[in-house]
């Protein structure tokens, strides 16, 4: 019998597209695998978004308060080992990634479900993430054709471990 409650939610999967210094020499940018997304607002005005505390993403955040959370797809699978298994300070993820710019400079992943452009509000400590409260500037559906890609989705499919 399994001991922890919350091993039975299932989650769908994020990836955080994130930039600094958009449009200048200096542009940093990275993309990280999440699952801890959340609505926080009736209508979708405000998301909650858990992002690790060590993760290259987080450092953009904080410099820049702009992100994408872009609603992964089931044939996104590939983006596991390639934005949450390596480091975006040593990496350049976006080489052969598809991705596009929305008006404000920051990267989103053009084969994914959609986007929500997002710009921070604040951030609370959440133990080893810390929890960014978003204000939703814009929705964005991209592919509605496709499949959500959810946490069940990769256990079942020996992705990562249950």
């Amino acid at each position: 019998m399994p001991k922890r409650l919350l091993k039975y939610k299932n989650y769908d999967v994020h990836s955080i597209t994130a930039v600094a210094d958009p449009g200048t020499p200096q542009q940093r940018q990275n993309a990280n695998i999440a699952t801890w997304v959340m609505q926080t607002a009736l209508g979708g005005s405000r998301l909650a978004v858990a992002l690790y505390k060590i993760d290259y993403t987080i450092e953009l955040v904080r410099q820049s308060g702009l992100l994408n959370v872009n609603l992964l797809a089931q044939d996104q699978t590939g983006l596991i080992r390639k934005l949450g298994r390596q480091s975006g300070r040593t990496v350049d993820k976006f080489i052969r990634l598809p991705h596009a710019y929305d008006d404000r400079g920051c990267p989103y992943l053009t084969e994914a479900v959609g986007y929500v452009q997002c710009r921070v509000l604040d951030s609370v400590d959440g133990g080893d993430h810390d929890v960014f409260i978003c204000d939703v500037i814009r929705q964005v559906v991209l592919n509605p054709g496709k499949t959500v890609l959810t946490n069940d989705y990769l256990k079942d499919k020996k992705l990562v471990r249950g």
